[in-house]
């Protein structure tokens, strides 16, 4: 499998060559922020099986899981392009939005649901948790 994607100034690009082992979309507040208010799509992969080219900087928090993550985007136009959780150093966490074909990583699983505010769009035909799933991989 051969999977590629990059962010929008294409000043960052990477190659995945595993398929997703789950997908999810995140309503953590966290993610409510990077997603500009709604969620964010993100695509777990092994991290032995990502090779990025370019620069990404690092942006250190605490989820609302109270894992420490490393949100990865590109200092150039902003894009956020992955994040790593230090609990799971084993594993990334792709933005599907940056994938080149984004239909390889349909979602499975909706997090964080009780995060979500009671406008949120959230799909009905996958199933729902209302925090932190356990772990992927």
């Amino acid at each position: 499998m051969d999977i590629a994607g990059g962010c929008l100034c294409k000043a960052v690009r990477y190659r995945i060559s595993a398929p997703p082992i789950v997908t999810r979309t995140c309503w953590c507040r966290l993610c409510q922020y990077i997603g500009a208010g709604s969620a964010t799509v993100n695509a777990c992969f092994p991290k032995e099986a990502l090779a990025i080219h370019g620069d990404l900087r690092d942006y250190r928090s605490i989820a609302d899981s109270g894992n420490v993550m490393h949100r990865r985007f590109c200092p150039s136009c902003g894009t956020h392009v992955l994040s790593e959780a230090e609990a799971r150093p084993h594993l990334v966490f792709v933005r599907v939005g940056t994938l080149d074909d984004p239909e390889i990583a349909r979602p499975a699983l909706t997090i964080w649901t009780s995060s979500a505010p009671t406008w949120a769009c959230i799909d009905e035909r996958i199933a729902r948790v209302e925090g932190q799933p356990p772990p992927a991989g």
